[in-house]
């Protein structure tokens, strides 16, 4: 149980720690509202790592195999879903700058927790970088095939909890982000940045073998 335990931790750290695409926006999406809302977008992510991780111990190698052909398709659906994401964040900051508005939309209710919650669990099960990392899990390890049923559930909580809990905090500092950015100025410039990080990830993911 032991070693389930640490290899879920590890599983859940090692994927969510490098903030990428989905971290960036998770913590743009908590400046631009509040920090309820960033949190049930943060536990849509972990959600998603949870349902890898627990594909990857049920599946085993033949899960692995089944993902390879998907891979390179995913990978454009998530470029292209980053650069909409992109886009929209950018024209929405630029709209409500103009407008002078500090509405989290111009002219639109603001996001609800459980659209963030549905929004970043299905761009985190669309993002290749999670694919890869759990099917070289599956392929690298025993804890599939090997593991009793018991093992299985530690290990599956255990990565959703580091997932969740790392999740959590980067929320936590898009919501200090927020309150630290009231003004328009300031607003316009955050949404910005992260619209430029994202689509320059985008581009980097586009070029990039799989």
């Amino acid at each position: 149980m032991t070693a389930a335990l640490l290899a879920g931790v590890l599983a859940g750290y090692g994927i969510a720690i490098p903030v990428g695409a989905v971290g960036t926006y998770l913590v743009s999406l908590t400046a631009r509202t509040t920090l309820r809302t960033g949190v049930c977008a943060a536990l849509g992510v972990a959600t998603a790592d949870g349902l890898y991780a627990l594909a990857a111990t049920l599946g085993g190698p033949a899960l692995a195999a089944a993902l390879r052909p998907v891979l390179g398709p995913l990978r454009w659906v998530c470029v292209l879903v980053l650069l909409a994401l992109a886009a929209w964040g950018a024209a929405g900051a630029v709209r409500r700058y103009r407008h002078h508005r500090l509405a989290t939309h111009a002219g639109a209710a603001p996001v609800s927790p459980a659209r963030a919650y549905l929004a970043l669990l299905g761009i985190t099960l669309l993002n290749p970088t999670t694919v890869i990392y759990f099917a070289a899990l599956v392929l690298g390890s025993q804890t599939g095939d090997a593991a009793g049923s018991g093992e299985r559930v530690v290990f599956v909580a255990a990565a959703f909890a580091a997932s969740a809990s790392w999740q959590v905090l980067l929320a936590g500092g898009g919501a200090l982000l927020g309150r630290m950015l009231t003004g328009h100025r300031g607003r316009l410039v955050t949404a910005l940045v992260a619209s430029g990080v994202m689509t320059a990830l985008a581009l980097r993911m586009a070029v990039a073998p799989v």
